[in-house]
């Protein structure tokens, strides 16, 4: 029997951080637990690519460039859209998380959907790291993980 298991160290993987303006006083939150994530997992800064984008709506795009590039093993795509907020909320969530799955798909690279979808800024404050831990560190480690396992699958070992 195989069984692969994505470890959480970088290695020499590099990761690509796409992150929203829009809400920025959250994403920014989201942004420091993904950062000190990759620190404590032994990731190194030269290896680490962030690209600041408007909103969640164009994080979609900019995980398929970064994935295309080739550059890194993993993207990761945070952000924060709060219903109370637009009238728009399920078209942009739905979206975003559409266009999020479909980079990963085309590409082969991991695209970690890391945006906080909420009804309010309170439920945004605690996952941003107030009560429910910070959603930027859990996306990171999510994408250290499968940047492990895809190349175990790839060569079944």
């Amino acid at each position: 029997m195989q069984d692969f298991t994505g470890q959480l160290t970088p290695g020499d993987h590099h990761l690509a951080i796409a992150v929203g303006r829009f809400n920025e006083f959250i994403t920014e939150e989201l942004l420091r637990g993904a950062r000190a994530t990759w620190a404590q997992l032994g990731g190194s800064d030269d290896k680490l690519t962030v690209a600041r984008v408007p909103g969640g709506f164009e994080l979609p795009v900019t995980a398929l460039k970064l994935a295309e590039s080739g550059r890194y093993a993993a993207v990761v795509c945070l952000g924060c859209v709060i219903r109370g907020e637009t009238d728009h909320y399920d078209a942009v969530v739905e979206q975003t998380a559409k266009g999020i799955k479909d980079a990963g798909l085309k590409t082969g690279v991991p695209c970690i959907f890391g945006v906080l979808t909420c009804d309010n800024l309170e439920q945004a404050i605690h996952r941003a790291g107030a009560k429910l831990g910070n959603a930027g560190r859990t996306a990171v480690a999510t994408a250290v993980e499968m940047a492990n396992l895809l190349p175990q699958i790839e060569t079944g070992r």
